[in-house]
């Protein structure tokens, strides 16, 4: 079963936006749950892949509820941080949030080895902050001016700062083929 953790504030209209499009994109691949991030504490055993999903600009309440994402390191299952999710699982890896805003396409540059893309590529983004990573993670790929994909060293756990669930859902998909 794959994961999908809600970063939307409760109840919020944005899911339609922001987590919908993930969830068709790995429709028929397999069987896909949705969680709004409060009703997460822990994985199951029958978690195959967890995704972290993106939100609206102005919508960061996630980030004041870090500390209920510590499940992340302990997570034995391949995670992906689209956008707001990149943000937390660096924040509970111990990266701090810099002021970014990219809005619209912008072409990313992939810098590192990795399994999910390579070369260049036009990629939808939103958001008003990026990372400045340190210590377990690698940065694979940046924008002119924002780091855009990062890999942690040990673990299959990614972060993309862009949305590939609106014009990179190849991204996603082979996100789902790594074990």
């Amino acid at each position: 079963m794959i994961l999908i953790v809600d970063l939307n504030r409760e109840g919020s209209l944005a899911t339609s936006e922001f987590v919908a499009p993930i969830a068709s994109t790995i429709a028929g691949i397999e069987s896909v749950t949705v969680r709004h991030y409060s009703e997460v504490s822990s994985i199951c055993d029958d978690v195959t892949h967890v995704i972290l999903s993106g939100t609206p600009l102005k919508e960061t309440g996630y980030l004041d509820s870090i500390d209920s994402f510590n499940w992340i390191g302990d997570c034995e299952a391949p995670v992906l941080g689209i956008c707001a999710g990149m943000q937390v699982i660096c924040l509970v890896h111990g990266s701090k949030l810099v002021e970014c805003q990219e809005i619209g396409m912008t072409e990313v540059e992939v810098t590192g080895d990795n399994r999910l893309c390579e070369g260049r590529f036009k990629a939808y983004e939103l958001h008003n902050l990026s990372v400045d990573v340190g210590g377990d993670f690698t940065v694979l790929g940046s924008s002119r001016d924002c780091i855009q994909l990062v890999k942690h060293a040990d673990r299959e756990l990614y972060g993309v700062l862009f949305h590939p669930e609106v014009r990179n859902r190849d991204i996603i998909r082979r996100f789902i083929k790594l074990k």
